[in-house]
């Protein structure tokens, strides 16, 4: 029974036929499991590094007593963090973009990206070569925040919005995605008297969810980690800071007391307590910020993988 159990370990199928794993193919394996697995560790370490650091006693966090395993478990910085009311308001802000931003991207760069599949469709090249060129020419960051004063989006929750609704790249992966769905489907649909929105409604959107799910989760990851439209478009309105501008700005403050306090300036007890207490904020809004997409991306992965493979641009 021993052998046959470890002759069935040792045996895969390769073209249809038997064979038994060699010495160096089973030396292989483990070089190669236990390489990626600890490339892994490494990867999930800083993540684990800053959650340890956010539920262990706040004593010892500021000591720099935690470094692999939790100590004092307890949950009150996350639930003091949200009733401290800049960082709850700045939480909702950067979740509405999130949501909002997202679901009208989606939205636009799907019907969009079916539009310019049509050829029925006027200045159909014009358009989709323009939308190219935009890819690659940018006139900087001057330009960019002279446009948005003039169009009034400064100090305005829609400036999150609106220059995100058309992103010519996710337009560009629906139109492959599009192309690859049999015409006939389409047709058979506009013999019945179907229009263009009814068509993209009932047939190509519920198709095409492989590819959505995929420039979603670029959209959400984009709107959640955005920063330099919050520090730059909202510094007369603090209520629409972003979770990312917040934790900017007390890092910034932590910075500058550890600096003041290296070149011997006048330091006082409130001002030592705040540095201390700058960095359990720190890693708990951290945390704040990439807990969502951490526990998003897994259950979007197997509509990322086949999308971004079925919509990748050919040719």
């Amino acid at each position: 029974m021993f052998m046959l159990s470890e002759t069935r370990k040792t045996k895969k199928r390769k073209n249809g036929e038997l064979y038994r794993k060699s010495k160096l193919d089973i030396l292989f394996d483990i070089i190669n499991y236990t390489f990626f697995i600890s490339f892994t560790l490494l990867c999930l370490f800083p993540f684990y590094y800053i959650l340890i650091n956010t539920i262990s006693d706040n004593g010892l966090v500021r000591a720099g007593k935690i470094n692999f395993i939790p100590q004092g478990f307890h949950l009150k910085n996350y639930l003091s963090l949200f009733a401290v009311n800049d960082l709850s308001v700045s939480f909702w802000v950067t979740l509405g973009r999130t949501l909002l931003g997202t679901a009208l991207m989606v939205i636009s760069s799907g019907f969009v990206g079916y539009l310019v599949t049509k050829k029925q469709m006027w200045g159909r090249k014009i358009w989709y070569r323009m939308l190219i060129i935009s890819m690659y020419f940018n006139a900087g960051l001057i330009p960019w925040y002279m446009n948005m004063s003039t169009l009034g989006l400064t100090n305005r929750f829609a400036a999150y919005i609106i220059p995100s609704i058309v992103v010519p790249y996710n337009i560009i992966l629906v139109k492959t995605y599009i192309e690859s769905i049999p015409e006939e489907i389409e047709e058979s649909a506009r013999i019945d008297g179907a229009g263009y929105l009814v068509i993209f409604k009932s047939i190509i959107f519920p198709l095409s969810k492989p590819i959505l799910a995929t420039i979603a989760v670029f959209g959400a990851v984009g709107h959640w980690n955005s920063f330099t439209d919050s520090l730059i478009l909202m510094q007369s309105n603090p209520s629409l800071y972003t979770l990312q501008h917040r934790l900017y700005i007390y890092l910034n403050t932590s910075s500058n007391l550890k600096a003041l306090m290296q070149s011997g300036g006048v330091i006082t007890q409130s001002m030592i307590e705040s540095q201390l207490n700058s960095k359990v904020i720190s890693y708990t809004i951290s945390m704040i910020t990439a807990i969502p997409i951490l526990l998003v991306y897994p259950f979007m992965q197997r509509y990322f993988e086949k999308g971004i493979m079925m919509g990748a641009v050919k040719g």
